[in-house]
């Protein structure tokens, strides 16, 4: 059976996550609608990273077995705040999540004193105290690997917490402050946990090497609290 490959991206803002679930509007059963009105028989998604509720996405993957759906077809079906940029066929037995080979997101943080309404839903407005050689610090441990157990919820579905950083770093904008993490795979909450614990350290409630110290597996009470989810966005997946 051919393989499709769909490149997506997404205001996550009403959405329940991408993953399907009863009763509740989800990225993936959107999608899944629309196919099926354009094909001749459903089909299921897999995709790269299945993102949370209120997280974006402006470079998700998908794929699936089947034909490619007509572009302009597919997003004439779907609703304003989902969009996908290609749907072509890929080389047989593609799987978007299994033949990944790296996942990079982006957290924004607005550091001002002044709210923004264009940036409202968009980057996590913070007015506090925030001193961000303290956050390049931070972001300088975390490439290579580490057991970040501290960075996922105790109750979890993870079995395995070591997970391989290959780039971290925040870039700076004026007021706008943006932390782009790549790795080979993350856990739920991974990078809003990462961005919420530096952020105390921003502002001078723990220090720099308390924040090494979660990267050797410490416990989740040990670290700081989960950055809303309105920051993050997916913005690339790594092949080959």
């Amino acid at each position: 059976m051919p393989s499709v490959r769909l490149d997506i991206e997404y205001d996550g803002t009403d959405f329940a996550g991408w993953a399907r679930q009863p009763g509740r509007r989800t990225v993936q059963a959107e999608i899944e609608t629309a196919l099926s009105t354009l094909l001749p028989e459903p089909v299921a998604l897999t995709v790269a990273g299945r993102t949370d509720a209120g997280v974006h996405a402006t470079g998700q993957v998908a794929s699936y077995e089947g034909q490619p759906a007509p572009l302009g077809g597919l997003n004439a079906l779907l609703p304003a705040d989902v969009a996908v940029s290609a749907c072509a066929a890929a080389a047989d037995g593609f799987d978007a999540r299994h033949d990944a080979t790296s996942r990079r997101y982006r957290y924004r943080v607005l550091a001002s004193r002044r709210r923004s309404a264009f940036e409202r839903g968009r980057a996590l407005w913070w007015p506090h105290t925030l001193d961000r050689t303290l956050l390049h610090e931070c972001a300088a441990l975390l490439p290579g690997t580490h057991d970040f157990t501290a960075s996922t919820p105790t109750e979890t579905y993870h079995q395995h917490f070591r997970r391989t950083v290959l780039a971290a770093g925040w870039a700076e904008q004026g007021d706008l402050m943006a932390f782009e993490i790549e790795a080979d795979t993350f856990m739920r909450h991974m990078n809003r946990v990462l961005v919420g614990t530096m952020l105390q350290v921003a502002g001078g409630r723990r220090s720099v090497e308390s924040f090494a110290a979660l990267l050797d597996g410490a416990h989740r009470r040990d670290a700081g609290p989960t950055a809303p989810a309105h920051g993050l966005y997916l913005v690339a997946v790594s092949y080959g």
